[in-house]
């Protein structure tokens, strides 16, 4: 048995969990989450705990009773708290404002940036280099900082760039004459 999918997931209060043939909802205050339960995956609710188990010895359903589990853990924490990701620009000039559900950004180049934000994620810029990305599902706030980050990581020399808050860059020497 997977050792993640050992331990059971418990809800806190104001969080529901709707187990369906195929697919288990959960809905909590800041939002519902849906995920597809793999065909290897036994998934059961007693109380206020979800357990997983391997439906067969497979070393796929072994594998999958863990994701699903930990992905599982996730909606749970996301419907409850939230994710969020900050991010912080470096750079002469580089700056980010938020409008409604676009993200307008300069960084440098000729023209100005805008990033559309999928449904469910929310950008917020207390400052002009400095960027919040919030919302409940945890790998479409990942994915939406990532896309950020891609338009200008930071490079090497001086460290200028879209970078994660707590990202350390290493800086390179300089080319000695």
């Amino acid at each position: 048995m997977s050792r993640i999918a050992k331990y059971p997931v418990t809800l806190p209060e104001k969080v529901e969990v709707n187990i369906a043939a195929s697919e288990l909802t959960v809905k909590g205050p800041l939002g519902t989450l849906k995920a597809a339960i793999a065909r290897g995956v036994v998934v059961k609710k007693d109380g206020n705990t979800i357990t997983f188990a391997a439906a067969d010895d497979s070393k796929s359903a072994n594998a999958l009773s863990g994701t699903t589990r930990a992905n599982v853990a996730n909606m749970v924490n996301g419907v409850k708290n939230g994710f969020e990701k900050r991010l912080s620009l470096v750079g002469v000039g580089y700056r980010a404002q938020a409008q409604g559900n676009k993200l307008n950004l300069s960084l440098g180049f000729s023209h100005p940036i805008v990033h559309a934000l999928p449904d469910g994620v929310k950008a917020k810029t207390p400052t002009q280099t400095e960027i919040l990305i919030k919302g409940v599902d945890r790998q479409r706030v990942g994915q939406v900082a990532a896309e950020v980050r891609a338009y200008k990581p930071p490079e090497p020399y001086k460290g200028k760039g879209v970078r994660y808050s707590d990202e350390k860059v290493v800086l390179k020497e300089t080319k000695k004459k």
